[in-house]
């Protein structure tokens, strides 16, 4: 096997098996640094000789045997320069994992080990891309605008948090995993976030954090698969997704969902999505817990992507559920997406109002501007509108909004 098929190999291996060999590494050898470097180091020892042998019948046991080597090897040096560890470090735990919370599985154990909330946001992210996720640390950085050596020092910074603070490697008990996994999520939707709208620099779209984001929604998902809102943010998540290929024009410029070519969305992550969506209603049907904030956003997205055109969008679904997420979420954020599908129910004139309403929690948030700007341009208020669009262009950090909201503030008139 030569040529593009054994790279295909490697970027199918890497994507798969990555999480599962630094997981359980960790477990067995008591630490994320030794994990992390020996199972780079069975990558880096796979890319020389694969193309060279051939791929491995199961490259996954093939690379859990050569990073286990490389962990042995690696701590023997360790141990040498500090010889009070060598008897602690040399001999490692290979017997299977203890039951310690709801899911036996060692990636879920480290999931929860980086997303652990003693560790500041950044952290968080950075740790799950890293070791979760086996993103390099140049690519973190360079998705994050950061220097090099600055993510890799927030790396270090939060492992050796873990240890000092002696965080347990561990899934949560059944009674409090239900809390922790909200933080996992919002870690995930974070990087999906980033990738999706990136906040600075001139990639509008950064694909390498909105797959990351995916693949880790989809590692959730085979974890917990039982988990409402695991479904509900991969299913948000491959909604959006699909709009990608139409949401950015060639100059570059911002397509709001109205003005999207449909045909281009990509109909399979959207039939999935879908398909979460049905197995959803059908499990709170049967009596199962009721939706929480990614369900419903996602709820929102299958109505937006099941219309065929913008003009067909059942703007009444969309209002009705933005009302029931208000009371799971109350937040200005989804008050403001509520206001605007408002608007196009019962006019521009109310969906302001109700906009105004947020005038002193979102004055620093450029979508309330562009929203506030958009619904003075359809009532006919141009300088008030032209000064709304003025504040929401010098707030977007996206390259891609800007050159969208420059274009429509210059067409008003006057």
């Amino acid at each position: 096997m030569t040529g593009p098929t054994v790279e295909q190999a490697l970027t199918r291996a890497h994507h798969q098996e990555w999480a599962r060999v630094v997981a359980d590494l960790a477990r067995r050898f008591g630490g994320l640094d030794v994990a992390e470097e020996a199972t780079a180091e069975a990558f880096v020892v796979a890319a020389e000789r694969w193309p060279r042998e051939g791929v491995p019948p199961n490259p996954g046991g093939w690379l859990a045997t050569t990073a286990t080597r490389k962990a042995i090897d690696w701590l023997r040096r360790e141990s040498q320069r500090d010889a009070k560890h060598q008897a602690a470090r040399i001999v490692y735990d290979d017997t299977p994992p203890e039951p310690t919370g709801p899911v036996e599985d060692d990636r879920l154990r480290l999931v929860f080990t980086c997303c652990h909330p003693a560790l500041a946001m950044e952290a968080r992210v950075a740790l799950t891309l890293r070791l979760v996720g086996g993103l390099t640390v140049p690519e973190i950085a360079r998705a994050f605008l950061v220097q090099e050596t600055t993510m890799a020092r927030r790396i270090t910074r939060a492992k050796a948090k873990i240890k000092a603070a002696h965080i347990p490697y561990r899934v949560p008990s059944a009674d409090d995993i239900r809390e922790r996994l909200a933080g996992v999520l919002a870690v995930v939707y974070l990087i999906f976030n980033e990738g999706y709208l990136a906040g600075e620099g001139d990639d509008p779209v950064r694909v390498d954090l909105t797959d990351q984001a995916i693949h880790l929604g989809r590692l959730l998902r085979t974890l917990l698969p039982d988990d409402g809102e695991i479904a509900g943010l991969l299913a948000l998540m491959l909604f959006t997704d699909a709009r990608r290929p139409a949401r950015v024009s060639r100059s570059g410029e911002l397509v709001t969902l109205d003005e999207q070519d449909r045909g281009a969305w990509d109909r399979t992550l959207i039939a999935e999505g879908n398909a979460l969506i049905r197995e959803r209603i059908e499990a709170v049907a049967a009596g199962g817990r009721p939706p929480g904030r990614y369900q419903m956003q996602a709820a929102i997205n299958a109505v937006h992507t099941q219309a065929p055109s913008a003009r067909d969008t059942n703007w009444s679904a969309i209002v009705a559920l933005y009302s029931r997420m208000v009371l799971i979420d109350p937040s200005p954020i989804v008050r403001l997406n509520r206001a605007v599908a408002v608007a196009e129910v019962d006019g521009s004139g109310a969906g302001l109002a109700e906009i105004d309403r947020l005038a002193e929690v979102l004055d620093g948030y450029h979508a309330f501007h562009a929203a506030r700007a958009d619904l003075l341009r359809r009532l006919g208020r141009g300088g008030e509108s032209r000064a709304a669009y003025d504040r929401a262009i010098g707030l977007a950090g996206n390259p891609a909004e800007r050159a969208y909201l420059t274009r429509r503030r210059d067409q008003l008139a006057g």
